[in-house]
């Protein structure tokens, strides 16, 4: 099962219990879905715990049945839900303060949505037939979807007065607020009655953030072993020349000490070794830089 698909499992488990919260969820299933005219009502879903609830949904909220409903035994597919009857459909414009017939254009009606649950209520119906929400271990990314430009936009005004800050684009005649920051599709998912998925989003966030600075670490630690070696070799590089050409018994005491010491421990690091020599890195710098100029000057 997908994330997306887990997300609306989640929010059909949510009691269908207060008659306005049932019309809110409605309205924002019919605003989302695939048909919502004064012909028809179509909505199609993959969904299996969403058939099971819409039938609920519509007698709470409308006190009426699907002309055509599948059956939910099917394991796989689409699933269709369909009312054409006349009577059914005005009352359901009804309800929303419409008019069937004469409606030219889809609006929200914030006079359905006047009690504080009926906004999540609303959200969640837009989620279950026009949301998804990408599998945060790959990135993140909610959007609510409809063909309704007058729908988006209104829904977009919705979300700032309930404090999120959606975004806005359109996608092949569709219209789309989206959300791409995990900490607001965290709040999101929790307000519309999903909060296992938000825990389970934030349980993703913090595992990603500690891989990534793992590997941080990690490659900086590489780098640092890399440099490290690669200046040992070079050290080891110029005192073999001072060895092959003078012998190291040339060298003053203080860097002759130094150039034996390299050789003895060719892995170690500048402060390493400069703990074994008793003196500060400073110090030891200055005498490998005067051992490779040294070896330059061969």
């Amino acid at each position: 099962m997908s994330f997306s698909a887990q997300v609306k499992a989640e929010l059909c488990r949510e009691p269908v219990s207060k008659t306005c919260c049932a019309v809110a969820e409605c309205y924002g299933l019919l605003l989302y879905c695939n048909t919502f005219s004064s012909r028809e009502i179509r909505i199609i879903t993959e969904s299996r715990e969403l058939a099971s609830r819409l039938p609920k949904l519509f007698r709470r909220a409308f006190g009426l049945a699907f002309d055509v409903a599948p059956d939910n035994t099917e394991t796989t597919g689409k699933l269709t839900f369909l009312i054409t009857a006349p009577e059914k459909l005005a009352l359901i414009f009804e309800t929303f303060g419409l008019t069937g017939e004469s409606m030219v254009a889809h609006h929200l009606n914030l006079g359905v949505l006047e009690e504080d649950c009926d906004r999540p209520s609303f959200l969640r119906g837009a989620f279950l037939t026009g949301g998804s929400v990408t599998d945060p271990a790959k990135r993140y990314h909610l959007e609510l979807v409809t063909d309704h430009y007058n729908v988006s936009r209104e829904t977009y005004s919705l979300l700032l007065d309930m404090g999120f800050e959606p975004k806005e684009t359109a996608r092949k005649g569709n219209y789309i607020n989206y959300f791409k920051q995990s900490g607001a599709i965290e709040d999101f998912l929790t307000t519309i009655g999903a909060p296992i998925s938000a825990m389970e989003l934030m349980s993703q966030k913090i595992e990603k953030d500690m891989r990534n600075a793992i590997n941080r670490k990690v490659n900086c630690d590489t780098a640092n072993v890399a440099k490290t070696v690669d200046a040992a070799l070079q050290q080891i590089e110029a005192i073999g020349r001072i060895e092959r050409a003078t012998g190291l018994d040339s060298l003053p005491e203080k860097l002759r000490k130094t150039a034996q010491m390299r050789l003895n421990n060719p892995e170690a690091s500048l402060s390493e070794l400069a703990e074994l020599l008793m003196v500060t890195k400073s110090c030891l710098s200055h005498r490998l830089r005067k051992l490779t100029e040294i070896a330059e000057k061969l």
